[in-house]
């Protein structure tokens, strides 16, 4: 068996071109707008923020990087944030991150408003997904995942997946995401016990662990599909945290390193910060004619 190559690269790029054309038919003044707050002079930081803003300008999201120095106090930065959440201009807002060992990264995270959190890193975002609620703002990395999952076509109904990670970035939102889409799931980390045995019950495995090549052959069911979020560099190469070159031999599906989720990740903060426009748009609509969503048809 040779798995097939899920392409996120690809799908990412049909994602954007949808976006745009639908973001195309949009009165100017109704066009998304993206605020991304940048603290310090972190380099590899400094690079996404460069490439989301790119996205962003390609399918019609304006974007605006806000730079701070990395001596500011978490007071002005909750004051910055304040002020954002107030700009009806500003549709969703992302805090690059790590940010600074002096300020409380939770904090800052729980202080974005829930409707333009469009990382979905705020607790209460985190917390409407744990409850299945569809109006969560789910975070663009497992949103992306599931994307490229839906992409293989294979009901989910049922398996077993197996999540390697638990951030709250990737791997507990992941898990939560899976649950919801009716897997049975499993969640390994670091103090998980026959992790290999766990792994190898796995119909579906998503590793975000950090590890290179972690995940080898003979940890793989036959048929298995294999989602690796891992990006770790290695004497200047790109790897996953699955030993491609071995697990391809095994799995039914797989994404690789690069070009697989992290693409993904990219066009599915675009869709959030859209979708979040649009909520936000019939929101304000409906408070002014005091109509409801129920009853009206604006």
């Amino acid at each position: 068996m040779t798995a097939e190559i899920l392409d996120g690269k690809t799908l990412a790029a049909d994602i954007r071109a949808e976006l745009a054309k639908k973001i195309a038919t949009m009165p100017g003044e109704n066009m998304p707008v993206l605020a991304v707050v940048l603290v310090g002079e972190n380099e590899a930081s400094k690079i996404y923020v460069r490439n989301k803003k790119k996205a962003a300008a390609e399918i019609g999201i304006g974007c605006e990087v806000v730079e701070l120095s990395d001596t500011i106090g978490e007071k002005a930065l909750l004051e910055i944030i304040s002020e954002l959440n107030m700009n009806h201009h500003v549709n969703g807002i992302i805090v690059q991150l790590p940010l600074p060992k002096h300020i409380n990264t939770l904090n800052v995270l729980s202080a974005i408003s829930p409707e333009k959190d469009v990382d979905g890193f705020n607790p209460y975002n985190a917390g409407l997904l744990a409850c299945k609620e569809p109006k969560a703002i789910v975070s663009a990395t497992p949103k992306g995942v599931l994307k490229l999952l839906q992409k293989t076509g294979v009901d989910l109904q049922g398996k077993h997946a197996v999540v390697v990670g638990r951030s709250n970035i990737v791997g507990r939102p992941a898990a939560m995401l899976l649950l919801n889409n009716d897997c049975t799931v499993s969640i390994a980390h670091s103090k998980t016990k026959n992790l290999k045995e766990l792994v190898l019950q796995a119909d579906i495995l998503v590793v975000a662990c950090g590890c290179p090549k972690l995940i080898k052959k003979d940890w793989i069911k036959d048929g298995a599909i294999v989602i690796d979020v891992g990006i770790n560099r290695v004497d200047g190469k790109l790897y996953g945290d699955v030993d491609f070159e071995e697990v391809v031999e095994k799995a039914s599906y797989i994404t690789p390193v690069p070009g697989g989720v992290g693409p993904m990740t990219v066009a599915m903060l675009l869709e959030n910060t859209y979708e979040a426009a649009l909520r936000q748009q019939s929101e304000t609509k409906h408070s002014k004619t005091g109509c409801s969503c129920e009853n009206c048809h604006c």
